[in-house]
């Protein structure tokens, strides 16, 4: 067992991740032991270049195919590192991880800084291809639906996942957490361009699945003409048999995520 001293001498390097979730069971390891996740990937490159264990902490859990541009990771090594001196991280360590998982940028951390327990809000994007065909090129990377989609009837149902609310309703089986309290900033429907449906949302936390189910809830809302305020029902529910069905992984990313200041201020890049 580390002492508080040994800890302190130990290098803490953070760092962002972009990554295409197809194939992967998602970020954490799962069983069975056959199954393949992201962090998995990144531990063995990091432990090839740094030649020790190494074991990753990040933001949060993706789920399988859920994709992510700026994942943040922080990690621990008994190497010194001395930032005057220029080293590539990301390039030491792209060069032994697939073209699907790229290492965008790398800090040295102070030691209060935490990849999961710093992380004030994170932002999340789902893409929805809208037209009468498929993509052969986007299946993996956007939902798709036939018929068209209301943005106005998605705007306003929008509006009531706003504020510090119970989203128990939103929350899928799987990972305990304390409470289901959770405080939504922004959640806005927009055409990223024709034919391309994107819906952004802010938030200080988020329940498993909760992303995807509010998409599913919402298209469904739309789909079969309900008013918009069945939205702030089925929260008011605390129920998930009220929701609608979680919307397909592919369409769903990790856009960004956010830390005090003065940590930000005290990480130096590498």
């Amino acid at each position: 067992m580390k002492t508080e001293e040994s800890k302190q001498d130990l290098t803490k390097i953070r760092f962002t991740v972009s990554y295409d979730g197809t194939g992967y069971c998602g970020w954490q390891k799962q069983k069975p032991e056959d199954q393949v996740s992201v962090a998995q990937v990144i531990e063995k490159s990091l432990s090839k270049v740094f030649d020790e264990k190494i074991s990753l902490f990040a933001s949060g859990r993706t789920d399988a195919g859920v994709h992510a541009l700026n994942q943040v990771c922080h990690f621990t090594t008994q190497r010194k590192i001395d930032p005057k001196k220029k080293w590539d991280f990301c390039w030491a360590l792209n060069t032994n991880l697939p073209s699907g998982i790229v290492i965008k940028k790398a800090w040295l951390a102070p030691p209060d800084f935490h990849a999961t327990l710093s992380a004030t809000h994170k932002t999340y994007r789902y893409l929805i291809l809208n037209r009468q065909r498929p993509s052969a090129h986007l299946n993996r990377y956007a939902d798709w639906a036939r018929l068209p989609i209301d943005l106005e009837h998605l705007q306003a149902s929008s509006r009531f996942l706003l504020g510090n609310q119970d989203f128990k309703s939103f929350q899928s089986v799987g990972t305990q957490v304390k409470d289901t309290l959770r405080e939504i900033y922004q959640a806005q429907w927009c055409w990223r361009r024709p034919g391309v449906l994107q819906f952004t949302v802010t938030g200080s936390g988020f329940l498993k699945q909760m992303v995807r189910n509010i998409v599913g809830t919402s298209l469904l809302l739309e789909r079969k003409n309900q008013a918009p305020d069945e939205m702030k029902k089925i929260i008011l529910a605390q129920d998930r048999m009220k929701a609608g069905p979680p919307a397909p992984a592919q369409g769903l990313y990790l856009m960004k995520v956010y830390y005090p200041e003065d940590l930000d201020n005290r990480c130096l890049e590498l």
